[in-house]
């Protein structure tokens, strides 16, 4: 693959987002880079703690578990929870994230994020589906616009991350 930047394809309805990769490794590499190595490809723009003072990112590895920030001072803030871990083919978890950045609680007026891990000819296709922003509330259309920008930069990092060697 080289220099070459992933090709990143996205497609939306009202209220969905689906955002797919073919990223040239193996399946069961790719499902673990997306699971394991969240502080190594996710943009700490995007965190509540920013880069300066980011300490961790992190999934914990099962159905119920917590997607969650650690930033200064030990302080650890949730994002969601996982509702399906499938390695290395599928991973469900909520985004309790409001279009205000502000944690959202109450997990029916979160989004849900799908992630489907296909083997492919050239490596694996990943597929990253988000939806249901319509429970985001009246920002919801805005949300989706500014998570389609989002995710397209996530995916292309995550990407270059995957076929890279771990740290």
């Amino acid at each position: 693959m080289g220099d070459r930047p992933p090709d990143i394809r996205q497609e939306h309805e009202r209220f969905a987002l689906r955002t797919t990769a073919l990223v040239p490794a193996p399946m069961e590499a790719v499902y673990e880079t997306f699971t394991t190595r969240l502080t190594d490809w996710w943009v700490t723009e995007y965190t509540w703690s920013g880069p300066d003072v980011l300490a961790e990112l992190g999934m914990e590895p099962r159905a119920g578990g917590m997607l969650y920030e650690i930033g200064p001072y030990g302080f650890r803030n949730d994002w969601g929870r996982v509702l399906i871990w499938d390695p290395p083919r599928r991973l469900v978890f909520t985004w309790q994230i409001g279009p205000d950045r502000a944690p959202v609680p109450d997990p029916a007026r979160a989004s849900e994020v799908e992630v489907i891990f296909t083997p492919a000819t050239a490596g694996t296709l990943v597929e990253v589906s988000h939806r249901h922003f319509d429970r985001h509330g009246e920002a919801a259309e805005g949300y989706l616009q500014a998570l389609t920008a989002g995710w397209h930069e996530l995916l292309s990092r995550f990407a270059a991350t995957a076929v890279a060697e771990p740290a």
